[in-house]
């Protein structure tokens, strides 16, 4: 009887370790969040959406876009959006809860609406992030992640990955 209690105990702590890293193979997300650019005013509201490889359970690949979101700046309409490519690390802290870091590039547009006519202008340059990553099944996971896509720029967002 105790012989078969450890290997049970035993089997569940193999399982739970086993989805406790970061994805592997083909996954997708979607998050929302709020954006901060300083001299704009407040926080705005944006969304987004990611593709990524998960080489192994510590590193993986994104590709992603970005709407960050829209401020009304001395009456002209502008609009912020991201594309971004990133390294991703994770590291595990708990079975379910892994802490990553994102390493990357990314582009940058801002367009401003004025009188009828719409102006547009493209940046490029690195992207970091910090965030964390919690398991609620092998397949789902949920993320909470602060992100800089420039220097004036801050990023905050919870969003929702799928394993394929």
């Amino acid at each position: 009887m105790i012989k078969k209690i450890a290997a049970a105990a035993a089997l569940a702590f193999v399982a739970s370790s086993a989805f406790a890293a970061g994805p592997t193979a083909f996954y997708g997300g979607v998050d929302v969040g709020s954006t901060k650019i300083d001299d704009f005013g407040d926080n705005k509201a944006g969304f987004g959406g990611f593709l990524g490889y998960g080489f192994n359970q510590n590193f993986a690949v994104e590709l992603g876009y970005r709407q960050l979101g829209k401020w009304d700046v001395a009456g002209v309409d502008v609009k912020a959006k991201q594309t971004h490519v990133s390294l991703v690390g994770f590291y595990p802290l708990s079975p379910q809860l892994d802490v990553y870091g994102r390493l990357g590039y990314n582009q940058l547009r801002g367009e401003a609406r004025f009188a009828g006519a719409t102006y547009g202008d493209d940046t490029s340059s690195g992207l970091y992030g910090v965030g964390l990553n919690y398991n609620f099944t092998p397949a789902i996971s949920g993320r909470v992640e602060v992100q800089k896509p420039s220097s004036d720029t801050t990023h905050y967002n919870v969003g929702m990955v799928f394993k394929f």
